[in-house]
């Protein structure tokens, strides 16, 4: 679910409160302009003095607008603060940081005692917990954006943004890059899980807990390695540790796989192994179109099997 009109977070029910106010303030503009402009077309048809006209203009066409769009301005600016309620001296209760690549999120989860969890292309939050994203650029203005959850933040090169959410549903809904950063823009979202509190620590446990390397297809394990992918792709318990690709240590378990853009599912995965610069244009992911199909098999299915 992609909507910033249906809420599920504490700082999007503020944003969409000021939009409906913001077009209760533009309707009553236009239904005061229509009024008048029927009142002097078909209902006033005697001529009234020029100094009666000028101060019909001044109330109705300056001061009643202005007066709308000020007191507009005034409950926005009273709104904002709750906006970005995030207040570095409070210590949230779990903290993320996301890095934008060109067209991908690498998602680091930090937690109270000092463990980490690595992912990437997706995120996922506690109900009625409130997380703060530290956000940071790897190459150029990318902007992080749950519509149902909060307002949009960019990421900038050697800037480090924070923005702060409390969302309120559980459910899944749906994340995307706000701000052009290429040819593969619109194809860089990822999918947002909001959980139970219990849940989620229990998701966080387990993939602290259990060795990302472990797959019972060996022989596709030993393919991504020959074949250097482990160069660019972490994969934990192995000696996969590259980082300028997303970690893979958990890959299998996600839901997408190419930041959204496919359903993560073993055809998919053969395809976007062997033709990544056509699924994806743009993407430094180099293609593999010579690789056998038994390769490209049991790669994906060694992939599949890290949950």
């Amino acid at each position: 679910m992609q909507s910033a009109l249906d809420p599920a977070g504490e700082e999007a029910a503020q944003v969409a409160i000021l939009f409906w106010v913001m077009v209760a303030g533009g309707l009553t503009v236009w239904a005061f302009v229509v009024a008048i402009s029927l009142y002097a077309a078909r209902w006033k048809r005697n001529t009234i003095s020029e100094q009666a006209a000028g101060r019909f203009i001044l109330w109705g066409g300056a001061i009643f607008p202005a007066g709308v769009l000020i007191a507009l301005l005034a409950y926005a600016l009273w709104l904002m603060p709750s906006l970005r309620p995030f207040n570095r001296q409070e210590n949230p209760d779990l903290r993320i940081e996301v890095l934008g690549h060109q067209f991908w999120w690498h998602v680091v989860y930090h937690r109270a005692d000092g463990t980490r969890v690595i992912s990437a292309n997706e995120v996922r939050l506690p109900v009625g917990k409130r997380v703060e994203f530290a956000l940071a650029s790897a190459d150029m203005i990318h902007s992080f954006w749950i519509p149902a959850l909060g307002g949009k933040m960019d990421l900038v090169p050697g800037r480090l943004n924070r923005l702060s959410l409390l969302a309120k549903r559980p459910g899944l809904y749906r994340g995307q890059c706000a701000e052009f950063c290429g040819t593969s823009h619109a194809l860089m979202a990822f999918p947002a899980f909001v959980m139970e509190a219990a849940e989620f620590e229990a998701w966080l446990d387990q993939r602290i807990m259990v060795s990302a390397g472990v797959s019972s297809a060996e022989t596709g394990r030993k393919a991504f390695l020959r074949e250097g992918c482990g160069d660019c792709h972490r994969v934990a318990g192995t000696e996969a540790h590259g980082t300028s690709g997303p970690d893979l240590s958990h890959v299998g378990s996600r839901l997408t796989i190419s930041a959204g853009q496919l359903k993560n599912e073993g055809g998919n995965l053969v395809r976007f192994i062997a033709y990544s610069s056509s699924v994806k244009p743009g993407s430094h992911m180099p293609a593999y179109p010579k690789l056998s199909k038994d390769d490209l098999s049991s790669i994906a299915a060694w992939l599949g099997g890290l949950k």
